[in-house]
């Protein structure tokens, strides 16, 4: 059992970059993961890991070994494990695991999809708050059009609470998007202060994707342009927009009530 006791080890000094830089993430094709849940759900979720590091006072090689027993295993100490885990509730083990393709074509749909399209979310929180959504609403898929973040960065995993791993995820432009949609025969309706209709008179029984924006800027016109309907949700109050995952979480369920669910 190989064993690291320095934050001075090369390897370790490549975790920190892991963690800290999309650059190293990007190069190397993979991220770090922390905790027994998401680790789990990241192997539930066909995501291959390659090492895991334990800490044995919290996490025993025996647990470490029921977890991901085709991994790699090395034992670390305290000052390691303190300074590679972001949480103190993460049962002392950490995982080097490999990113996948977030490709448009990697998306396998039902007859009758169910998707969520975010444009260009830059907040790791917003972002997990929305993967959290769709995993509670079993999605077909998250689309993200014009990412502004590394959906591997550890605060977006953390937000998440491991539902980056539960959901198909994409990651491709508006114009790639909206090509996608169409090609699909997949109506998308697009959330909007302009030109919009309420969102509850719409009919999403049919292959539907529900797109946001930014609470600050929303959605780009190519969106609004392009979609089936433009819909809104109606304010009683004096602000005119909502959190985005909020957002989202009311048409999301709008849809799963008109299908029945």
């Amino acid at each position: 059992m190989k064993q690291i006791t320095s934050i001075q080890n090369p390897f370790i000094k490549s975790l920190v970059l892991l963690q800290e830089k999309a650059k190293n993430r990007k190069q190397t094709g993979t991220f770090l993961i922390e905790g027994v849940r998401e680790i789990s759900l990241a192997i539930k979720g066909h995501y291959k890991i390659q090492t895991l590091l334990f800490y044995p006072e919290i996490c025993s090689e025996t647990e470490a070994k029921k977890l991901a027993p085709h991994a790699d295993f090395i034992e670390i100490n305290k000052e390691v494990y303190q300074k590679l885990s972001y949480r103190e509730t993460t049962e002392g083990v950490l995982a080097v695991a490999q990113s996948k393709s977030l490709q448009l074509s990697d998306l396998k749909l039902s007859e009758n999809p169910l998707i969520l399209v975010a444009e260009a979310p830059e907040k790791p929180g917003n972002i997990g708050a929305l993967l959290r959504t769709a995993d509670a609403a079993n999605l077909d898929a998250v689309i993200i059009a014009n990412p502004k973040s590394d959906l591997y960065n550890p605060n977006i995993v953390r937000s998440s609470v491991g539902c980056l791993f539960t959901n198909q995820i994409a990651t491709a432009s508006t114009s790639e998007i909206i090509a996608f949609l169409k090609e699909k025969n997949i109506n998308f309706y697009c959330a909007t202060l302009q030109n919009s209709t309420s969102y509850h008179t719409q009919n999403f029984t049919e292959p539907t994707a529900l797109v946001v924006g930014t609470e600050a800027t929303g959605l780009t016109q190519e969106w609004r342009d392009a979609a089936t309907q433009n819909i809104i949700i109606p304010m009683q109050g004096e602000i005119d927009s909502m959190n985005v995952s909020v957002a989202a979480a009311i048409l999301i369920f709008e849809a799963k009530r008109q299908r029945g669910f």
